[in-house]
């Protein structure tokens, strides 16, 4: 990295996406809405910084990983968090979010700009990124199915669990 770069990658990762003053965190609220232990999520709230420096040193479009992806959707909706503090104080640009119109074609897309992004970040930060968050593009663009469900109402079995307990139950 050159030292231009080098002082937008400090501005970026000491970005506080965590309002110190609230009761219930950014960081709080997405592992909570994901599922995920607050260690895990802090993890993903520093890929997602990686990859907004990356969004902002690359000349073609980057697709995140569905994690990154997802604080990403959160951070959105910080209006004033992510709008004037993150992208007009911190990044000095405004950074746009353009999901999929769909279709063969988008996928196709979405998968090169995915490998990538994995590339860029390689060669930007030494390292390949961390698999838990950036799996492969088969997993990333192959095991989307997600339904928002009230978890006050229903059970979330896992299929590998279920599957497992039925055969023992008609062994």
């Amino acid at each position: 990295m050159n030292a231009e770069q080098q002082a937008l990658w400090g501005k970026i990762k000491g970005f506080v996406i965590d309002d110190p003053e609230a009761d219930f965190s950014f960081t709080d609220r997405l592992a909570r809405e994901n599922a995920w232990s607050l260690e895990y999520a802090a993890r993903v709230v520093l890929e997602y910084k990686k990859f907004i420096f990356l969004v902002c040193l690359s000349k073609h479009p980057l697709t995140p990983s569905d994690q990154v992806d997802q604080v990403w959707h959160l951070h959105l909706i910080y209006t004033t968090s992510y709008w004037e503090d993150f992208c007009k104080n911190t990044l000095g640009k405004y950074i746009q979010h353009g999901p999929t119109r769909g279709g063969e074609g988008e996928k196709q897309k979405f998968d090169r700009w995915y490998e990538a992004t994995k590339k860029l970040y390689r060669d930007t930060f030494g390292q390949a990124p961390p698999p838990d968050i950036w799996p492969s593009s088969d997993v990333r663009f192959g095991e989307i199915n997600f339904s928002r469900i009230n978890l006050d109402r229903n059970w979330v079995i896992p299929k590998i669990r279920l599957l497992k307990i039925w055969r023992s139950y008609i062994n």
